[in-house]
């Protein structure tokens, strides 16, 4: 049986999830950012302890078929926005077609209509969340970050930056405060 849940953004995120299934009964075969599939096709309620024991967590059990979409739709993005390839990424449009294999005017549609904002600006916003998180580690400087991102140049980068944060990544890299947000929050 397949499962969504929404707020899953990470590894560690994966981790909770897969413990909290083990703990109410449920027996995992996959977890992925969004989508779990247990072994049961009856629950004998461990669904709704489940659900009470993700939302104690952050997390949400989607039972709406658009909410679902949206996740995975943000999944995916996650996922290439953090994937460590030197290839150029898709076209975004053509990168979630095929992911979801869904035409993509229709997931565009239910994303916009669910979360109010373009998959194009939630791409923007998870870049320039992970810019904040390479500056904040200091491996790597602004050059190799646009390179990494893809990015076609630093200035591209420093005004998308700019625009969405207010500062330029080199006064963000200095400040002392950490102004980075949840990915579960965009």
């Amino acid at each position: 049986m397949k499962l969504f849940i929404k707020n899953m953004v990470c590894d560690r995120c994966k981790m909770a999830v897969r413990s909290e299934l083990t703990h109410v009964g449920l027996s995992p075969v996959r977890v992925e950012l969004g989508e779990i599939e247990i072994e049961e096709t009856e629950t004998d309620g461990k669904i709704d302890a489940l659900e009470q024991r993700l939302r104690d967590l952050g997390f949400e059990l989607l039972l709406d078929p658009k909410a679902r979409l949206v996740e995975q739709i943000k999944a995916a993005i996650i996922l290439l926005v953090r994937r460590d390839t030197a290839d150029a990424p898709p076209n975004i449009s053509t990168y979630l077609a095929d992911y979801l294999n869904k035409d993509y005017a229709s997931l565009s549609n239910t994303f916009s209509q669910i979360k109010h904002t373009t998959i194009e600006k939630y791409l923007i916003l998870q870049k320039v969340e992970r810019v904040k998180e390479l500056l904040t580690y200091g491996e790597f400087n602004i050059n190799e970050i646009a390179y990494q991102l893809h990015y076609s140049s630093v200035a591209h980068l420093s005004n998308q930056f700019k625009k969405i944060t207010g500062l330029s990544p080199s006064a963000y890299k200095k400040s002392a405060k950490n102004f980075r947000r949840q990915l579960d929050m965009l």
